[in-house]
């Protein structure tokens, strides 16, 4: 077999087509890279453009064989990558408002729990919030007011993860405290 950079598309599509299983590997070879670049170019997870440039390959396989016009195998492989991208995304985003609305009730759920009048335990909370260090009282509200998630809020405030988590444990620690008293 040549060298890879001078097999186009075509030639390789066409051999694997007609039994020669080198040239599925060939094809990866040139191709997985740049999927895996795309993928990345639209989730902005490195991990996850992995994961779907794996998944994209899996269809290729299975479908390459019934590719009518092998000139078109560009288009055509970098269209199932964006498929798998847009999937991705998409089910990320309903991942995310579920995770939303579950810290919404469960935020709900343990205001409700207090069997004194709820305004006042609500009053206890605003204030042992405006008690807060500056830096736990953004993150606080962040999560439980704006609903935005840790890695949201890691990037929105410019810190990582950690830091995000640590705070959110920080401050709930605090407000447990001044509660209390």
């Amino acid at each position: 077999m040549k060298n890879l950079e001078n097999i186009t598309d075509t030639e390789l599509v066409l051999a694997y087509q007609s039994g020669n299983k080198k040239a599925l590997n060939a094809l990866v070879k040139k191709w997985y890279l740049q999927f895996c670049k795309f993928a990345f170019w639209m989730v902005k997870d490195a991990d996850v453009a992995k994961d779907i440039a794996q998944e994209s390959w899996k269809v290729i396989f299975d479908s390459l064989t019934y590719l009518k016009d092998p000139t078109k195998f560009k288009s055509w492989a970098i269209s199932i990558v964006n498929r798998k991208s847009i999937d991705y995304l998409r089910s990320n985003q309903r991942r995310t408002k579920s995770l939303k609305k579950y810290h919404q009730e469960q935020f709900r759920v343990n205001l409700s729990e207090d069997n004194g009048d709820i305004t006042i335990y609500k009053e206890k909370i605003k204030e042992a919030i405006v008690a807060l260090p500056k830096n736990q009282k953004i993150v606080i509200e962040l999560f439980y007011k704006q609903c935005y998630s840790l890695k949201e809020i890691a990037e929105l405030l410019n810190i990582s993860v950690g830091t995000a988590k640590s705070r959110l444990f920080h401050a709930r620690e605090k407000l447990k405290l001044i509660i209390k008293k």
